[in-house]
């Protein structure tokens, strides 16, 4: 576990109110007193702002960890050669926004869910590790560290039909990329939400920040007869620079959008749900879960379920990236009443070409509370007279099996410890939302076997260490937690950690 940094001996460090010309405004920054030492390797900064944009097939290019003890998301690593580490994000650095949501106090499930939500493009406001510390100890725990847009306040993603009038708007310019638009009244644009003296900032999900004037019109000319604008009015320009935020694409609020995304309650009937989930690649090439065979007068077409539509979510959780079996998985978490967020057909070209996720342009996506009083049920396997599945060995009583499939990044989302005295491993922490928690793993489970072999040895960590090698599902032969007493034996620092659960972004 990540040791805090001493603050005993940085009294020097103060808050001071800063004029920054930059910004034309006085603004609190972090700073060192007039007797510091200079040679002190504390670099103060103010919160950064990272717009990462995932590639085809790729991820992020980090890794989150929530620290064990402590509120606080932490990048963990780095990848080289991603949009994370051109974009500037550092190990150690603390996620303070996704987007325009101040996440600093939210579960690490939420936070994790927000990010897989914004792919391809997610805008991450954080602090360096010795910054977060020292403001901290300076202002308290409750202190708003992180700049956010005010109400109502947001770039718009306005898209524009011709009509007689064409798109109702001209183009004035300064600098190369620094396009204005010139609304005619009545327009076409002006009826689609484009506000007076916007500035452009993206057309069909391209930027013009390295347009020519003539580049731009030859862009909009083969638009043809619709186009998707990316505007920022005066009042979010100037919001924006004295914040220091850049005017990013997941910041935007629809206006006028040809489409948005679906979100589906089914409540499962006597003859299931009635459809049938596939993975294909999509209209882009890119492999998805798409739903088929939606039966007439079932759940899923009362619900307004199309076939073909692509999934996008379970329950408010992208399912981007995950493989068939760990979507089924999600889905049947949910038990008799699931919630689903799908696209169809025209949606999945619209959000693919501005590059969007479509969850940010859906309407609250909770599924309604179940009616037994639970929304989910456990994928536990118990044990159960008539499986005559010899495959499955036996479970003692008192103690479980567990399979678990690993989510994005190949994590299972869970912590493990081990003690000298005592079984020596033991669930630390469980990730919310994750595999392991899915599973109905918690806190304190002693394991006992792993993938069929008892553990309790001299060379249990060696094993552990090759479990990412191994082929799923992970087995595990858990002990009922009560039954070990594990408050009694586990002193107070006894626990060493062995691999904290994090999750790929």
């Amino acid at each position: 576990m990540e040791k805090a940094a001493d603050l005993q001996d940085t009294a020097s460090l103060t808050l001071k109110f800063k004029f920054n010309p930059k910004l034309g405004i006085d603004n609190p920054v972090l700073s060192l007193a007039e007797d510091h030492n200079p040679y002190d390797p504390w670099s103060l900064e103010r919160p950064r702002f990272c717009l990462l944009s995932k590639e085809e097939g790729k991820s992020f290019g980090f890794h989150l960890q929530q620290e064990l003890g402590r509120a606080g998301h932490v990048v963990c690593r780095v990848d080289p050669g991603t949009s994370a580490q051109r974009q500037g994000l550092q190990e150690g650095d603390r996620i303070l926004a996704v987007n325009n949501d101040v996440v600093e106090h939210e579960d690490y499930a939420v936070v994790v869910r927000r990010i897989r939500a914004s792919s391809p493009r997610v805008l991450l406001t954080v602090l360096a590790r010795h910054a977060h510390d020292v403001a901290r100890a300076q202002l308290g725990e409750d202190a708003h560290l992180c700049p956010t847009l005010g109400p109502g306040v947001r770039p718009r993603l306005c898209h524009i039909v011709k009509d007689e009038g064409g798109f109702g708007f001209s183009v004035t310019h300064g600098n190369q990329g620094l396009f204005w638009l010139v609304l005619s009244t009545g327009g076409a644009a002006e009826r689609a939400g484009v506000p007076p003296g916007a500035r452009l900032l993206e057309v069909n999900g391209v930027s013009v920040e390295k347009f020519t004037h003539n580049q731009l019109t030859r862009k909009l000319w083969q638009s043809g007869q619709q186009v998707t604008l990316l505007v920022a009015g005066p009042e979010v320009e100037e919001q924006c620079r004295q914040l220091g935020l850049p005017l990013a694409a997941p910041l935007a609020e629809g206006w006028a959008l040809p489409t948005k995304p679906r979100c589906l309650h089914l409540e499962k009937g006597p003859q299931g749900f009635g459809f049938l989930l596939r993975e294909e690649k999509g209209l882009d090439g890119r492999p998805g879960q798409f739903l088929w065979e939606v039966d007439p007068g079932l759940p899923a077409k009362k619900a307004g379920m199309q076939a073909g539509d692509r999934l996008v979510a379970v329950a408010g959780e992208s399912v981007e990236g995950l493989g068939h079996e760990e979507t089924v998985s999600r889905i049947q978490a949910q038990g008799s009443c699931v919630s689903l967020t799908v696209v169809d057909p025209e949606a999945d070209r619209f959000f693919s070409m501005v590059r969007l996720s479509p969850l940010l342009f859906s309407e609250n996506t909770e599924a309604p509370a179940s009616p037994q009083g639970s929304s989910s049920t456990s994928l536990v396997e118990t044990e159960n007279p008539s499986l005559e599945d010899t495959s499955v060995p036996s479970v003692p009583l008192g103690s479980r099996q567990c399979f678990l499939y690993p989510g994005p990044g190949g994590s299972y989302g869970f912590r493990l410890s081990c003690v000298a005295s005592g079984p020596r491993l033991f669930i630390s922490q469980v990730t919310p939302g994750g595999s392991a928690a899915r599973a109905g793993l918690q806190v304190g489970d002693v394991i006992l076997e792993v993938n069929g072999y008892p553990v309790g040895g001299q060379n249990d960590l060696d094993r552990l260490q090759q479990l990412p090698e191994a082929e799923p599902p992970l087995c595990l032969k858990l002990a009922v937690r009560s039954l070990w007493g594990l408050e009694a034996w586990i002193p107070p620092g006894a626990a060493e950690d062995w691999a904290l659960a994090s999750d790929q972004l």
